[in-house]
């Protein structure tokens, strides 16, 4: 794997040379937490975690001509998990490695591992937070209709080896194939996005043939701002089938936020993830899923909900405000969140509250110099019987997060 790496680094420095443009830039990003109750109760009397993780990537992109090149190595890593005698290939890996070919001014083709981001980040996101990120094995028609208008097509096909015969996927990616398309086009004050995903999971049917179903992902998102007030909406929904189980959920949010002061902005906002009732014996699916999205982002920095758990549950109703303090290298955010069930949960026989509890996000963050960002946060859950129905553990435990993250991204070099 070293002489890989090697071996690339030096292509590409060779071919600076001749680039019309050629950037190296890096990054080195350690995070301490203090996990105590993060994605779930802790249980009673149970101690929490200390850790510091770390995400290391050396990243290049080269533009010739019709050309497009992104290149980005990264390592991965818990400090301890090797011995200091020893070395772990195995954390190193492509982040992305990608091309695109520029076919004119209006339309290009974009292949190979790379991260998919669109609007928000709610149904492809790039799970920055996360030290190992998402990116797709896929390919990309890019269409630039005009200076605020463009359309994506976009398509992936999943194989877990190159095998002579047609083998089971093992959903790795979450996805044997999609295709989606994506438009999106904006004035001075209001932008409008559409998005259709075509989602395919491969499985064994009841006869223990192959098959692979497909789910629909079909929805719009809007913005608005003006002067010292911005907002955006949007709604999905989902149909089809995944595996061999029919699907129809929904999801809806909306966010309004006013710049009060020079340096401080109020918003509130809400979101409705539909569900199950857990009293449901039928095999539809009726909790939706956001898909690829970066999940932390949203519905609280603990993670309880959708990220890598709370799929096909009771689904979510999240009331929330923001207040922001930004002035020059300083910035701060307080984000309370009121969770409730979109559907019914039961404890046995007996039906509960919806309400699910509350959970405060504090950060911070200060620009220590030109490529070096310092943030620090605290999460703390309020959680009720029926989020311990939901979870498990023990409510009335100290349920908190803290975390401190230092982020280094210099530019190494540049042909500009």
């Amino acid at each position: 794997m070293k002489k890989s790496i090697f071996s690339i680094v030096f292509v590409l420095f060779a071919t600076a040379v001749v680039a019309q443009q050629f950037d190296i830039s890096a990054e080195v990003r350690p995070r301490f937490e203090n996990k105590h109750g993060y994605g779930t109760l802790l249980e009673t009397n149970a101690d929490g975690s200390n850790f510091v993780s770390q995400r290391t990537r050396l990243n290049f992109n080269f533009k010739q001509d019709k050309i497009k090149l992104g290149l980005s190595l990264q390592n991965v890593r818990v400090w301890g998990d090797v011995s200091t005698l020893s070395s772990d290939d195995n954390a190193t890996a492509l982040h992305e490695a990608w091309a695109e070919a520029i076919l004119s001014d209006k339309f290009s083709l974009k292949f190979g591992r790379q991260e998919i981001v669109y609007d928000d980040h709610r149904i492809f996101g790039n799970v920055g937070w996360a030290q190992q990120a998402r990116s797709h094995d896929a390919m990309i028609a890019k269409f630039k209709i005009s200076d605020k208008s463009k359309l994506d097509f976009g398509f992936a096909l999943n194989a877990d080896s190159q095998s002579n015969v047609d083998n089971l996927y093992s959903n790795a990616a979450g996805y044997k194939t999609f295709q989606y398309a994506y438009f999106n086009t904006s004035s001075t004050k209001v932008g409008l996005s559409l998005l259709f995903l075509n989602n395919g999971v491969e499985f064994e049917n009841s006869n223990l043939n192959q098959e692979v179903n497909y789910s629909q992902t079909i929805g719009t998102r809007v913005t608005y701002k003006e002067g010292k007030f911005s907002s955006d909406f949007a709604t999905y929904f989902q149909t089809g089938k995944l595996r061999s189980n029919s699907v129809s959920a929904s999801y809806f949010t909306g966010n309004i936020k006013y710049k009060v002061a020079a340096n401080f902005t109020f918003g509130v906002g809400a979101e409705y993830l539909s569900g199950k009732d857990m009293n449901d014996a039928s095999t539809d699916v009726k909790s939706f899923t956001p898909l690829y999205g970066t999940n932390h982002k949203f519905n609280g920095w603990m993670d309880y909900f959708y990220v890598g758990n709370h799929v096909g549950s009771v689904g979510l109703v999240d009331v929330n405000a923001v207040l922001a303090y930004k002035k020059d290298k300083f910035s701060a955010k307080l984000i309370p969140h009121f969770f409730s069930s979109a559907a019914d949960i039961y404890d046995g026989q007996t039906k509960m509250d919806s309400n699910l509890g509350t959970e405060i996000d504090f950060t911070l963050g200060y620009k220590v110099a030109k490529d070096i960002q310092f943030n620090a946060g605290y999460s703390k859950m309020y959680a009720t019987s029926s989020m311990q129905v939901l979870k498990g553990g023990d409510r009335n435990e100290n349920n908190s997060w803290a975390w401190i993250m230092f982020t280094f991204k210099p530019k190494l070099f540049s042909t500009k």
